[in-house]
């Protein structure tokens, strides 16, 4: 065999390696010597060592770093090259017995974009640094219960402010500028400092409510690693005092939480706090795009951090009891970006605007900007739909799309119609509804609910409808 080697390739002048690579290859492979199996041992050797360069044979043990590789292939850089043979040698010899089979799931890093919102700004770049996330996709979030409110109470994406001002909507005693990111698209509200913000009015909320927000949290030092801050849900007395109540904000009651290297939670009363709770493995990695979701139902409290349900609290809060502050709370340890902050009240009774009225309105769909990609949050509402399509197998419906005003009318008018057929695709595809009894359509800019002058009323006109037919 060594001669048919010296033949194939020339090389008359490493019989030591050859050998070497010749017994390490029948080693891991454990080959009888057939003619079949002694020719595939011909052509693994030529392969590693026409691989392996002369002068990195030279300055590393060969024998045994090939011998070592053979049991454990995790060494260093010096190991590059053997792991790169001893790969390919593998893949070879396995794809003539076994046909490699080709995965149709390999994960690219998705663009991050900002949800529901059809046009970009174009401002001061931030100095922070994102990091690139994956988006999961829509199956990844298949216990994701999360379903937001419909009726719009709130909504900011800072669309209206300019770069390097504090936001128009909003109080505080720290600190804070609007800014854009090198890589997640649109405006964001940067907090900086130590202190509270908070909504400049304050806001009643009703027993019903949801609220959501994206969030990048980064520490203040680099080398921090317990940097978090805080989000609390209270009652004040007075809602311009960003300070009442103190170390327990309102005198009211309500809840502290934090959000960064860990979450917590501590609630209270007027007698003081009643409950309180840490998840450890709730980590907000730093420079990383999060969507954090607050399901309120009377005394229930559910917190979400992405597709996750981290707290599930029911009856955190008194009967009765409502909240009039939500409030961010900024430590030494580190400060957050949010974006595209929506208050909305409960879920309507999906199957009966469906069935009885004929039409049910959703803003629980999410799209990526200025594309028709349905985002992985909108799981809760699309498996709730699907429950009702599946449960009524006769029922036909047609999906219409909407957009705001921004950018080109007739651009627009094709997102919106990409869009509808995007909701049609997943409905079938991860929820088993026909396709068959979907039609979909899309009308743009052209049947608005409201006008097109703030963010909360553009948040309005970005729905998706579905008509029984």
């Amino acid at each position: 065999m060594l001669d048919c080697y010296k033949i194939m390739t020339g090389n008359f002048h490493t019989p030591i390696i050859t050998n070497i690579l010749y017994f390490q290859v029948t080693k891991l492979f454990k080959f009888n010597y057939t003619p079949m199996r002694t020719l595939l041992l011909i052509i693994a050797v030529v392969f590693l060592s026409t691989h392996l360069s002369d002068p990195v044979l030279a300055q590393i043990d060969v024998k045994g770093k090939v011998k070592d590789k053979s049991i454990n292939r995790a060494d260093q850089k010096t190991d590059e090259g053997i792991d790169r043979s001893l790969d390919a040698v593998e893949d070879g010899v396995k794809s003539l017995f076994k046909k490699k089979e080709k995965t149709s799931n390999e994960e690219t890093p998705a663009e991050e974009e900002k949800t529901d919102q059809d046009t970009d700004n174009t401002t001061e770049k931030a100095s922070v640094k994102p990091v690139v996330k994956q988006e999961p996709s829509l199956t990844a979030y298949s216990k994701y219960d999360f379903i937001p409110g419909q009726k719009v109470i709130f909504y900011d994406d800072f669309s209206q402010d300019n770069a390097g001002d504090f936001p128009a909507l909003w109080n505080t005693n720290a600190s804070g500028e609007v800014v854009t990111t090198n890589l997640y698209p649109g405006n964001w509200f940067k907090m900086v400092g130590s202190g509270c913000i908070a909504l400049d009015n304050g806001i009643n909320l009703p027993d019903n409510y949801t609220i959501e927000y994206d969030a990048i949290v980064s520490p203040n030092e680099p080398d921090n690693t317990a940097f978090e801050y805080g989000f609390y849900l209270y009652s004040a007395e007075n809602p311009k005092d960003l300070n009442e109540g103190g170390a327990v904000p309102g005198l009211n009651g309500g809840i502290k939480m934090s959000f960064g290297y860990r979450g917590t939670y501590s609630a209270y009363d007027e007698s003081g706090y009643t409950i309180s709770g840490e998840k450890d493995d709730a980590i907000m990695e730093p420079g990383k795009k999060y969507r954090l979701s607050f399901w309120v139902q009377k005394t229930r409290l559910r917190v979400y951090l992405d597709q996750v349900k981290i707290f599930d609290l029911p009856k955190v809060f008194k009967p009765g009891f409502k909240s009039n502050m939500m409030r961010f709370e900024l430590w030494e340890s580190g400060n957050p970006m949010i974006s595209n902050f929506r208050v909305a009240a409960g879920a309507p009774d999906t199957r009966n605007k469906l069935m009885t009225e004929g039409k049910l309105v959703t803003y629980g769909i999410y799209f990526d900007i200025n594309s028709d990609k349905v985002k992985p949050e909108s799981y809760g509402t699309l498996k709730e739909i699907a429950g009702i399509l599946n449960e009524v197998p006769d029922v036909r419906v047609k999906i219409l799309g909407h957009t705001d005003s921004d950018g080109d009318d007739a651009k627009n008018l094709d997102l919106s119609k990409r869009r509808a057929a995007s909701v049609k695709a997943e409905l079938a595809k991860s929820f088993g509804v026909k396709a068959e009894r979907i039609e979909t359509d899309g009308l743009g800019e052209t049947k608005p609910v409201a006008p097109n002058d703030t963010p909360a009323n553009k948040a309005q006109n970005r729905r998706v409808e579905f008509i029984k037919l």
